[in-house]
């Protein structure tokens, strides 16, 4: 699953990593990320100025078939002249970009901002498929016809449906979480995107909906697919939003959808425990006060126990010395 940075870290890093070497290596490296994009970046001793970029998407859908085109226009403007696409790409992979490191710009900044460029090819592929299935929904003929769902799994965990309504396409996750406090975080921030959908400052965004049970469009869809602990989160994509520049920010957003969940699960969960732990130590502050006033209190009185103690005994003395001359003088009269 695409994440909310468009730049691959582990491409950005090779590729950071063979540009500040001193010497030229021979390099194969194959990896995924997100879970559904596979790379492989390869550097031959043969060719130590050029480096091969591999990748696929490996993007499962039902009701749609990928499109074959890829975006040759987008890479040509985002990657300059250092960077042509290789045709055919590499067996197994959607697309294969040459990369020829003596163009890189010589300052460091420069350097560091063409490849962020270059590594960010994932969401360049990502949004394009997407962008073009979305524009193939809309541009149908018959708007009043509802269509059967259309199940996209970039991740093996995190599928999620695309289903042409009349006037609209309605986009529906199913949210799945392993703990049950992530379950209560989560749902409380459905319910308030679904507050904030009909407020008055987000009239322009999709519409989001959240329920419980599996929505009616998903009916007949697999008990597997349908079988959550966080419901399911429904947005509304209008004409109005897939216009111009709304497009690239509508993909984008329905991308990360599930990243941007998780995020905030984990953050609430962490402003939570930092929460407990400030209450923690403020409840063991007072109590350790409370401990040593109390022991300050026990030793002032301690001195004073031992004094009474003493003057009782003082005093019962006193008491008994007058009886006892009592008893004497009447022991003294009887024997007289």
């Amino acid at each position: 699953m695409a994440c909310f940075q468009r730049a691959s870290p582990t491409v950005k890093e090779i590729l950071l990593n063979l540009l500040s070497a001193k010497r030229p290596r021979e390099i194969d490296h194959q990896f995924y990320e997100f879970g559904s994009v596979e790379y492989r970046i390869q550097v031959f001793s043969s060719d130590p100025d050029h480096v091969l970029l591999s990748i696929t998407t490996l993007l499962k859908s039902q009701g749609v078939s990928q499109a074959d085109s890829l975006p040759y226009h987008a890479l040509h403007g985002l990657y300059f002249d250092m960077v042509e696409v290789v045709q055919p790409p590499k067996d197994g992979y959607q697309l294969t970009l040459k990369i020829d490191i003596t163009k890189m710009p010589q300052r460091k900044d420069d350097c560091i901002k063409v490849v962020t460029k270059i590594s960010s090819v994932q969401a360049v592929l990502l949004s394009s498929q997407l962008k073009e299935m979305l524009w193939h929904l809309f541009s149908l003929d018959n708007f009043r016809i509802m269509f059967k769902p259309i199940k996209l799994v970039y991740h093996q965990r995190e599928p999620f449906y695309i289903i042409r309504q009349p006037y609209k396409i309605t986009v529906i996750f199913p949210m799945r979480f392993q703990d049950n406090s992530d379950v209560v975080i989560a749902t409380t921030l459905f319910q308030e995107l679904r507050y904030v959908a009909y407020s008055g400052s987000c009239t322009k965004a999709p519409p989001c909906s959240w329920s419980p049970i599996p929505p009616a469009e998903l009916k007949g869809e697999s008990f597997k697919d349908l079988s959550t602990n966080g419901g399911f989160v429904s947005f509304d994509i209008f004409s109005r939003h897939i216009e111009d520049s709304k497009l690239d920010k509508t993909v984008w957003n329905l991308l990360n959808f599930y990243a941007f969940v998780k995020s905030h699960v984990k953050c609430t969960r962490g402003f939570i425990q930092r929460r407990m732990h400030k209450r923690m130590e403020s409840l063991s502050e007072v109590l350790q006060k409370a401990g040593i006033s109390r022991n300050e209190l026990l030793d002032k009185k301690a001195p004073r126990n031992i004094c009474l103690t003493k003057t009782k005994k003082f005093s019962m003395s006193i008491i008994l010395k007058p009886r006892c001359g009592f008893f004497s003088r009447n022991i003294k009269i009887a024997h007289s």
